[in-house]
């Protein structure tokens, strides 16, 4: 619906959480579960990135320098926004693996995004997406807004699908059925 450059929109510093405590021990859960260790990079992300065990080298890149800053885990911070430039400034196979935590609905170019994840990551290195059904509805693509969890669920899948290079994804939902906060779901997939 707000297709004006998203650098004004994300100008301002948000230094909350956009899922509930749950969802986010989920996230965590997954991390560890996936064995995300060694250099990752975490994709539009903001002042914290939800690790239990925070990876040896983690590399945020976001909208926000002062969210970014504020991320304790980091090790360093790009603020990059893919939506204008959906190529990573990254070398290749410079990442054991990629996180996207509730933000893969407001990508405009997944396929070139995810494209270029496969690209950084070195062989065998996962990237896991994860989400609720919260978001910012301005910023969101339509496709996201026009679905349900499920549908979610296999629009991130066939972003692996359509961008080549991955494994099958796995799809999964991470919080209970009977949870009655936000559901977490997450869609990940290792390069081929």
């Amino acid at each position: 619906m707000d297709d004006s450059d998203d650098g004004h929109f994300y100008a301002v510093d948000r230094l909350v959480t956009h899922i509930d405590d749950a969802a986010i021990a989920a996230v965590g859960a997954l991390y560890d579960e996936l064995g995300l260790t060694g250099r990752v990079l975490d994709l539009m992300a903001s002042w914290i990135s939800h690790f239990v065990t925070a990876p040896d080298d983690l590399v945020v890149l976001g909208m926000n320098a002062q969210e970014l800053a504020a991320n304790r885990a980091a090790t360093a911070a790009v603020v990059h926004d893919l939506n204008a430039h959906p190529s990573l400034p990254f070398a290749d196979h410079s990442f054991d693996a990629v996180t996207c935590c509730v933000s893969v609905d407001y990508l405009v170019h997944p396929i070139e995004v995810f494209r270029d994840v496969c690209r950084v990551l070195a062989p065998g290195g996962v990237f896991v997406c994860t989400f609720s059904n919260r978001c910012f509805p301005t910023k969101a693509i339509a496709g996201w807004l026009a679905n349900d969890d499920a549908g979610h669920c296999e629009i991130v899948r066939r972003y692996f699908e359509r961008s080549g290079g991955w494994t099958d994804a796995e799809v999964s939902r991470r919080t209970p059925l009977d949870h009655r906060g936000d559901p977490l779901y997450a869609v990940w997939a290792h390069r081929a």
